[in-house]
């Protein structure tokens, strides 16, 4: 059995860059797409915020040309699914994908990425890209004058309606409880701007429109009374999940479940394997953060295999 030199899992902004970097510095990577080829931002319609692109660019056509530079300098692009790994600390690593056969690595970086966690709503799904937004530092800009309903009660739900106000004309927050999660002075900072009105102790159970959001129907958990609240922007902000589940028995994670690199870098709990983009990364969440990301890993990974012997 030959063995990689390296092995990226995910093929989003951070992997595509990872193998930009590893396939100039020879490294002859291997990319695994996986379920989502090229990850969450394939599903963002219109990015007006990476670098390059004043005209703005389709997720789907930005990763892809990311991807086309790749293979141009010689990165192997597969479309299994890296089901199962088994990761040392240095050393061999080894990977199992969809089909049960086995490969091994001298060294892998996981680029996983993170999805959002909606409420399950068909309409999230049926919309999404056409008024549902789960970022609203990537999609905010596209309400401008208009309202939006923001759904969560905790800091990234303060920080979505906060950013929002710049662009809408009310911002709607959407809370079961009737009180907030959020710290205290986020929640003061919410609760106290002019543009943002709350909504206490209510789901949403729909989402109106046919082909674009239209406005959200609201019941009330204390009364069960429902109502219909224009707005014509829908964000979830209820946090994320990275797609870590398969790397839990090896690598270390942190208290919100992604995987902890070295600060500055992008070295795991594991010699060997290292870690870049969204599914390490709870905070920024961005295209640009991810693809920087994604070359930090590419270097560490040459300087780990120079120091190994490999190369």
């Amino acid at each position: 059995m030959n063995v990689e030199k390296l092995v990226i899992i995910g093929n989003g902004p951070a992997g595509c860059t990872a193998a930009i970097y590893a396939a100039r510095a020879a490294l002859n990577p291997v990319i695994y797409c996986g379920e989502m080829p090229g990850g969450l931002l394939t599903q963002t319609s219109e990015v007006e915020n990476f670098p390059g692109f004043p005209d703005g660019v389709s997720g789907f056509d930005l990763v892809m040309a990311m991807q086309a530079q790749a293979e141009k300098f010689g990165a192997r692009i597969e479309y299994d699914e890296i089901e199962r790994v088994e990761f040392s600390d240095g050393g061999t690593q080894k990977l199992w994908v969809s089909g049960g056969a086995e490969i091994e690595a001298a060294a892998v970086i996981v680029a996983t990425g993170a999805v959002p966690r909606y409420l399950g709503l068909p309409a999230e799904e049926r919309l999404r890209g056409s008024g549902v937004s789960a970022c609203a530092t990537c999609d905010g800009a596209f309400f401008k004058d208009v309202p939006v309903v923001v759904v969560g009660g905790g800091d990234s739900a303060m920080e979505e309606a906060l950013f929002l106000t710049r662009f809408a004309s009310r911002v709607y927050v959407v809370h079961r409880r009737d009180e907030l999660r959020a710290s205290p002075i986020m929640a003061r900072r919410a609760l106290e701007h002019p543009k943002i009105e709350f909504v206490w102790s209510s789901v949403i159970e729909d989402i109106l429109g046919d082909k674009s959001v239209a406005g959200v129907r609201i019941r009330d958990l204390k009364t069960g009374a429902v109502r219909e609240l224009d707005c014509r922007g829908y964000f979830a902000a209820l946090g994320h999940v990275p797609c870590v589940e398969r790397f839990r028995d090896f690598l270390e994670l942190d208290e919100k479940g992604f995987i902890h690199v070295q600060p500055g870098g992008s070295a795991t709990s594991r010699r060997g394997v290292f870690g870049a983009g969204d599914c390490c990364d709870s905070r920024y969440r961005q295209a640009i953060t991810a693809a920087a990301a994604g070359c930090r890993a590419a270097m560490d990974a040459q300087r780990y295999l120079e120091e190994s012997g490999v190369i």
